[in-house]
């Protein structure tokens, strides 16, 4: 469960009682207890383990390290979407910090408003505990170094709780100061590295803490465009293939024993190969080492839906003079950044007569050969868009294009496809259009944003066109024109309408990892994040076609006249 600290408006902050204040109405009272006298079991959970650096890299200062809450039985919400109160009744939650006198310096004051503390202890009240554990919060407790603070330092925070009818399952927070501290070689791209290669990383790590580490563990993953072709007797491996196409790619874990000293290197006694496919770009690659005991480390190593490997043991070895400036907490990069994809847009075109409705279906695709993997964007939307052409009027729109203003006095749709956008993805957007007025060759442009972009270096697919009653209907091609549809495209008008596109016809259908994506009348690849929920059938969502230019640009700019929530992005590239 996400927390939040207490310091913002948060039900930490509230409290068990402020809490109760939110969730009023929501719930049914609960009796004080169960009817056979049988105690409810509650446990206090929070972080079982804090280890503080002497060099003061133990986090932002402003968070807490540990955070408190009561956990009950059921599930936080019913299914109608009430919050079920489990008891009704005082308790006491007892925190007793005493232990770290001379190890360390502790702050309370991240607890809620039902605690209170006085100098290395503290008591949270309550009168209401609910199911599960998000309305049960208690809060935070910082911890950092002080003067009195040294290597090997330990102590414990006990916390335990009482109250008519309730057990509680205490939990104890074990506090080391100058244990091991893991950091890692760091890994950046080789020149000309291109899709389809594979990456020797040089994966090791510095103790830069006070005290040795009796066992090291390394985990490392690499996003859907990446994969690890060795196979070591001491890893396991978890490939995921369906699902979310942000959470596909592989996971791995290997334990190493022994005793790893501090401030000393250590490196694979090999490099570890990772593998791009020729479909990669922008991918994630990342690897940790941590101090785990061995027998954490065979837990982690047989964790459901992992394999071990079938290789011989991956080893380390010791690297002499190795400068702690080469190691960092968190080695990731992406793999390949050189590399391109093609969007391309398709058009439409129909003839009819006046007060005819007529179909005009709008594609949108990537030729490749790279995906739009939006890994650190976390699946911000593909936008572009859409004019009607003159004397026409939308009278239906796809769920995902919403009406509005593109440019000065002109308005349109702004339609939006999900990332990430498979390589060889395909969506539709079908729009219906009445002809109001007859108008030779009218045209309405359908164009992707207009910027450099060197991973989309085609420019001359990214606009296309609905064309009606048209001489030669064509849809395809740059802003002057461009090439000529193929012989498919075209469609007859009447008030029911067929429409065709230029080139291959974006198809609907469900998104796999492999192959086409996109459903009927909505933009977007399986497993990216949802876009808006627009319907542009008539209504205020009819729109008068009237011609213009777009002045959507950039990566980092809001186009002109689009209203805050439409502003066009297009981040592909966003810092982590």
């Amino acid at each position: 469960m996400r927390r939040h600290t207490p310091r913002r408006t948060s039900r930490a902050a509230l409290g068990l009682a402020g809490a109760a204040a939110l969730i009023t109405g929501l719930g049914a009272a609960a009796p004080a207890l169960a009817a056979d006298g049988t105690p409810l079991t509650v446990a206090i959970t929070g972080e079982n383990k804090v280890d503080l650096s002497l060099s003061g890299d133990n986090g932002d200062s402003t968070e807490p390290q540990i955070h408190l809450a009561l956990k009950a039985p059921g599930e936080a919400w019913h299914g109608d979407g009430t919050v079920p109160v489990l008891h009704q009744g005082d308790f006491k939650i007892k925190i007793d910090a005493t232990g770290l006198k001379g190890v360390a310096a502790v702050d309370m004051e991240q607890l809620g408003y039902q605690c209170h503390a006085d100098g290395l202890t503290a008591v949270c009240e309550g009168s209401e505990l609910y199911a599960g554990e998000e309305y049960n919060e208690l809060g935070g407790i910082r911890l950092d170094v002080d003067d009195t603070s040294k290597v090997g330092d330990a102590g414990s925070i006990k916390v335990t709780g009482e109250g008519d009818g309730l057990t509680f399952t205490p939990l104890t927070v074990d506090v080391l100061v100058g244990g091991a501290e893991l950091r890692d070689h760091k890994v950046s791209e080789p020149k000309d590295f291109a899709p389809g290669d594979t990456y020797a990383a040089p994966v090791g790590f510095r103790n830069q803490g006070g005290m040795a580490a009796d066992g090291a563990v390394l985990r490392f993953h690499g996003s859907r465009g990446i994969s690890f072709p060795d196979s070591y007797g001491n890893c396991a491996y978890k490939r995921t293939t369906d699902g979310p196409l942000l959470l596909q790619g592989t996971d791995a874990v290997c334990s190493f024993s022994g005793s790893y000293e501090a401030a000393t290197a250590y490196a694979l006694s090999q490099p570890l190969k990772v593998k791009t496919a020729d479909f990669a770009l922008n991918d994630v690659f990342h690897y940790s080492f941590s101090a785990v005991t061995p027998a954490k480390a065979k837990e982690l190593l047989g964790a459901d839906g992992y394999t071990r490997g079938t290789g011989p043991a991956l080893t380390l070895t010791k690297v002499p003079g190795a400068a702690a400036s080469d190691y960092t907490r968190y080695a990731d990069m992406d793999l390949p950044t050189h590399g391109t994809y093609d969007l391309a847009l398709t058009g439409a075109s129909a003839d009819g007569k006046a007060g005819d409705t007529v179909k005009a279906t709008i594609g949108l695709r990537n030729d490749g050969p790279g995906w739009i993997s939006a890994q650190r964007s976390g699946g911000e939307p593909i936008m572009f868009s859409v004019e009607a052409p003159e004397g026409a009027t939308v009278t239906k729109s796809p769920a995902d294009c919403r009406r509005t203003t593109l440019s000065k006095g002109v308005k349109g749709y702004l339609c939006w496809a999900d990332t990430p956008f498979l390589e060889d993805a395909k969506v539709s957007f079908p729009f219906e259009l009445r002809i109001d007025k007859v108008v030779k060759n009218a045209k309405g442009k359908v164009a992707l944003p207009s910027y450099d972009d060197p991973q989309d270096p085609n420019q001359a697919n990214n606009t296309a066109w609905i064309v009606l009653n048209g001489d030669d209907q064509n849809t395809g091609g740059t802003s002057t024109g461009g090439p000529k549809p193929s012989p498919s495209a075209g469609a007859t008008g009447g008030t029911s309408g067929s429409s065709g596109s230029s080139g291959d016809p974006a198809t609907p259908g469900a998104s796999d990892a492999s192959g086409t994506s996109g459903t009927s009348g909505s933009g977007g690849a399986a497993g990216s994040s949802g876009g808006s929920t627009g319907s542009g059938s008539g209504g205020g969502l009819a729109m008068t076609g009237a011609g213009g230019t777009l002045l959507v640009g950039g990566t980092a700019a809001a186009a002109l006249g689009l209203g805050a929530a439409l502003v066009v992005v297009m981040r592909r590239r966003r810092a982590a």
